[in-house]
């Protein structure tokens, strides 16, 4: 008996940590890598998710993405750059380059690992607890030419064990992002045609579905539980809303809510890679990250329809007393024009931050001698510093305040 308590206490202590996601209270995330990062789009959606779909506004992110970059790369600008945000988490995405577009050699690992351990090492010296060490992602089965796609993808799961060792050695996540985005790449070119591409047109930049297959590989390893929130509408009684939906009305079989936790959104195009719905019906982002369940007691019929702000759709009693997934199940929601404005306001910020890194804070690193003889040209380093954070934190406040509770309807019928 005393065994089995003493199971049952450690198997609870486990879940909870496995609960536990990567973003403490003020979080400061850091989303790092190459030219894929500086896409701004895997990056925007991690943002958009953290801001609006955990229902948090006291966690902030800035994109340090770098075209062309390798982990040695960033590694070298790592102290310099992060200095003007001063990070607490961050995701790391290395590897396109650092394979060297050739098959894999040890050489290539070897490498690759010294530069990640900089990285790693560099991240933790200047204040980052937590990281998601992000694999490297993939190219595509048929629009990378430069050799056979496979001889590559064997070269970047290469890379992705090392990451996933690295991980392991460190006490960090993992993000798997290439076997995310593989594996979604195996399912939907059958479906979709192989002109469907999921790594990029150009075989390894990826447009935006191959970006939310990143996307998602990075939140995973940021440990979201995915749970936005569940709406019981019980037709012959109260009705319930969890934290983030309020109930602001409510009749028999219809809730009206204002929720400032909001479902990720996507565009209506099923079927192209500029399109980020396209890809889900080959990953698990809904069912992982984007349950926004509706749950329905009290029906006297075998089926009921659903609407939910303009759209309508019949389900069984049975499923709707299992609850139904309202992000999944409803291509248009109440919540898209908002979402989209909010990812408009995210890519103008990161677009920012791209100029301000590239262009001016990294280059201090040149004139740390000239500094370090002359308190006042150091002092007026330390002004231009401060002056491209404040114009950061205005693109910034202009994000938060698309942060609304948005009302919507949700009747049963």
């Amino acid at each position: 008996m005393i065994l089995r308590s003493l199971f049952v206490s450690l198997a609870l202590a486990a879940s909870l940590v496995r609960a536990e996601n990567l973003l403490p209270a003020n979080a400061r995330v850091a989303v790092i890598g190459d030219s894929i990062t500086e896409q701004k789009l895997y990056s925007k959606y991690i943002e958009a998710y953290l801001l609006a779909c955990t229902g948090r506004q006291d966690i902030t992110v800035f994109q340090f993405g770098w075209s062309g970059e390798r982990a040695g790369g960033f590694a070298a600008r790592l102290k310099n750059d992060l200095s003007v945000f001063n990070p607490t988490v961050a995701t790391t995405c290395y590897g396109m380059n650092d394979g060297s577009y050739v098959a894999y050699t040890d050489a290539i690992g070897a490498e690759y690992e010294k530069n990640m351990r900089l990285v790693l090492d560099g991240l933790k010296e200047v204040g980052v607890k937590n990281i998601a060490v992000g694999s490297p992602g993939a190219v595509d089965t048929k629009f990378f030419t430069r050799f056979e796609p496979a001889i590559y993808n064997d070269n970047l799961a290469h890379l992705r064990d090392i990451a996933k060792k690295l991980a392991g050695e460190y006490g960090q996540s993992f993000a798997n992002v290439h076997d995310t985005m593989t594996a979604a790449m195996a399912k939907a070119k059958p479906v979709l045609g192989e002109n469907y591409d999921v790594c990029g047109a150009d075989g390894f930049h990826p447009g935006p579905n191959g970006h939310l297959l990143m996307a998602e590989a990075f939140l995973k390893g940021l440990k979201l539980d995915g749970n936005i929130g569940t709406i019981t509408i019980n037709v012959g009684g109260e009705s319930t809303a969890s934290t983030g939906h309020k109930i602001t009305a409510s009749k028999a079989g219809s809730v009206t809510l204002e929720s400032t936790t909001w479902p990720f959104c996507f565009d209506a195009d099923p079927k192209t890679s500029w399109s980020t719905r396209s890809i889900l019906p080959f990953t698990a982002f809904n069912q992982d990250l984007n349950r926004y369940t509706l749950v329905v007691k009290g029906l006297t019929k075998d089926k009921a329809k659903v609407t939910w702000g303009a759209a309508s759709k019949e389900f069984t009693k049975a499923q709707l007393e299992a609850g139904i997934n309202l992000a999944a199940e409803f291509p248009a929601t109440p919540f898209d024009a908002d979402f989209a404005d909010l990812l408009g306001a995210i890519g103008s910020k990161q677009s920012f931050e791209t100029t301000m890194i590239k262009n001016l804070i990294t280059h201090f690193r040149s004139l740390g001698k000239e500094a370090e003889g002359d308190p006042e040209f150091s002092a007026a380093l330390d002004v231009l510093k401060k002056k491209s954070m404040a114009k950061q934190q205005q693109y910034d406040a202009n994000v938060r305040k698309r942060l609304k509770a948005v009302t919507h309807t949700i009747t049963v019928e």
